[in-house]
């Protein structure tokens, strides 16, 4: 049960990266690599604060808003200086290394002896609970403390991607979408289309960031390499939330996002369960978003050659 709860934990912490990731990718059609940096910055940011002796709740709010300001500038290469797409993400990513490091002053922050975000919901349960260790979750002994994080992660999960949808249901929301399915229309409607890229990414990252964020308080530390190979994750679940939910309305292409990334998290769990070297878990993730990919092309070409076979017998 422990194994289930974690990896079910772990997957709402990153739904807030898939979900800004969403926004990016799918809705603005913009390929943003900035995201493993934004994703170290919001960890950097939190962990140094909270060390610090900042509310956890106030430190992880800071470490969202420094991701927007990383998003809105990666925006504004890429609309003010006319720096191509992939190249914008990749200036501020390599930008953002050094300030990752610069914020932190080492590579790595011990997070093991401080307060986070479930501080205050471990409280709670505990008090209710008759302040025993442990709570038993359908018949499973579950430790009070994985319980709180699960359920903080849980609540600021739900919060988030109901923020999303509501917001990207109103007329700004719409604004933003349509820029990215049809640019010459949006113009055409007097709407600024870089001003909504600019927003987009800094919505996409500020959600990373907050992701990064929980995620540094949830393992104990924050370090500079964490945000690598995140975008791939991120792209992995989204491309399991379409399979899973489709893409025929925006909560459900929300809800999708965030059953992705806890299904893959899960699949994830099991492979390391069964004897996964941890070391090969970004390779093999960049192997299942190839073949996510590249299945629905090959479904595709079977499926014209069958027919064609069929159509000539």
């Amino acid at each position: 049960m422990g194994i289930v709860l974690s990896a079910f934990t772990i997957g709402l912490i990153l739904a807030a990266l898939t979900m800004g990731m969403l926004i990016s990718f799918r809705m603005l059609r913009f390929t943003d690599i900035t995201v493993d940096g934004s994703f170290t910055l919001g960890a950097a940011v939190a962990a140094v604060m909270i060390v610090n002796g900042w509310s956890p709740w106030l430190a992880t709010l800071i470490a969202t808003a420094t991701g927007l300001v990383a998003g809105s500038i990666t925006g504004l290469l890429y609309t003010r200086f006319k720096i191509q797409m992939i190249l914008s993400g990749i200036l501020m990513m390599t930008a953002l290394y050094s300030i990752n490091l610069r914020i932190m002053g080492r590579s790595n922050i011990p997070l093991l002896d401080t307060s986070s975000v479930s501080g205050s919901t471990e409280h709670i349960i505990s008090s209710l609970s008759g302040e025993l260790n442990r709570i038993n979750i359908l018949g499973w002994p579950v430790s009070i403390t994985d319980f709180s994080v699960f359920l903080t992660a849980l609540i600021i999960c739900v919060l988030a991607a109901i923020a999303l949808r509501w917001f990207l249901l109103t007329h700004l929301g719409t604004a933003l979408r349509a820029s990215g399915n049809n640019p010459q229309m949006v113009r055409a409607q007097g709407i600024n289309h870089n001003l909504m890229i600019v927003l987009g990414l800094s919505l996409s990252n500020g959600l990373v960031a907050l992701s990064g964020a929980l995620l540094a308080q949830y393992q104990g530390f924050a370090d500079v390499q964490m945000g690598i190979g995140m975008m791939v994750w991120g792209l992995a679940s989204i491309i399991i939330g379409e399979a899973l939910t489709g893409t025929r309305s925006i909560g459900l292409t929300i809800a999708g996002a965030v059953l992705g990334t806890i299904f893959f998290r899960l699949l994830i769990a099991i492979a390391l369960r069964w004897g996964l070297n941890p070391n090969d878990l970004k390779l093999v993730t960049a192997v299942f978003v190839f073949l996510a990919l590249v299945a629905p092309i090959w479904v595709k070409s079977l499926r014209k050659s069958i027919w064609g076979g069929l159509r000539n017998a």
